[in-house]
């Protein structure tokens, strides 16, 4: 057996010395850690050769199948760097504001814009999912309101689908931004998104199934929330009363980050948000944080789907 000296020397001479080229030297030492470090866990869990290539067609599978982002989710590795930007956040001094949590794989860039108030759906699943209103003010720490912040919202459906990755839904199906009106609020008429789990026959329950862990999600609802001077806030509220809800498998309910829905049958309220039957309400508020010169960056560099 190799010990880590003889490791670290082993692959500083395959994938340092042999550099002929110029070099990225923050790539060249992340890959260099890495595969060190999967030498050693080879050494540490005599992994075989045919368990080291079911792993490599494993991350083929699974990234033809595009499920690497929800893997990461499945994993803790999202929750994971949040707890680490907690702590940065700490050492830099930030205090106080809306918890962040995971932003998941489901994103979509470009949807429709407007003012102080949005709806979200497009009418198709009305008659078979109650409907839901959101109101909420978007704050900083010391209360004060902040008008014209963006919001940006996505849910599922009532199936627990996403629009864009589930075609059957019309373009931006429960995707909005809202710019918050000169009160610092936003209200969103839509409709009440359940709790989903990961495709049964996918790649990423396929390893949750060894693992002994199931894949479902609670019934939630995404937010980026940004305005000029202040950190971005990336977020999801996980709604009270799923089963799931201190039982995430992607890891995203958090303190601070639970939101209650009440039923509503006033029909003065009903004709407020000309709604024909009781509906669902939640009021859930943002608090953004300012910037901070020498703070750790909110805005993530990754792929995201746009239309």
């Amino acid at each position: 057996m190799m010990n880590r000296q003889q490791i670290d020397t082993l692959v500083k001479k395959m994938n340092v010395d042999t550099a002929t080229n110029p070099v990225d030297t923050r790539i060249q030492q992340i890959v260099v850690r890495l595969v060190g470090d999967l030498f050693q866990a080879i050494e540490d869990l005599d992994i075989s050769q045919t368990e080291l290539w079911k792993g490599l067609e494993y991350f083929t599978d699974a990234g033809q199948a595009n499920e690497l982002g929800l893997l990461a989710a499945g994993l803790g590795l999202e929750h994971y760097l949040d707890l680490r930007a907690d702590e940065a956040d700490a050492k830099a001094g930030i205090t106080g504001g809306t918890p962040r949590t995971i932003e998941g794989p489901l994103y979509v860039a470009g949807a429709p814009e407007s003012v102080g108030f949005t709806r979200m759906d497009d009418g198709s699943e009305s008659d078979q999912v109650d409907s839901l209103v959101i109101e909420g003010l978007v704050t900083d720490t010391n209360g004060n309101i902040i008008p014209n912040a963006k919001v940006e919202i996505w849910h599922a459906n009532g199936l627990g689908n996403y629009s864009f990755f589930d075609k059957s839904q019309s373009e931006f199906n429960l995707r909005r931004t809202i710019f918050t009106d000169a009160d610092g609020k936003y209200t969103a008429l839509t409709t009440m998104p359940v709790g989903y789990g990961c495709p049964p026959a996918g790649t990423t329950q396929a390893v949750l199934n060894l693992l002994g862990r199931h894949g479902n999600r609670p019934s939630h609802v995404h937010y980026f929330v940004s305005a000029p001077g202040y950190r971005k806030l990336t977020t999801q509220f996980n709604i009270e009363g799923d089963q799931y809800l201190w039982d995430d498998f992607a890891f995203a309910t958090r303190d601070g980050l639970v939101a209650t829905a009440t039923d509503v049958v006033d029909p003065a309220e009903m004709s407020k948000f000309n709604i024909d039957k009781p509906f669902k309400h939640i009021i859930f508020n943002f608090e953004l944080v300012k910037e901070l010169n020498q703070a750790p960056p909110t805005e993530i560099d990754r792929r995201r789907a746009s239309v």
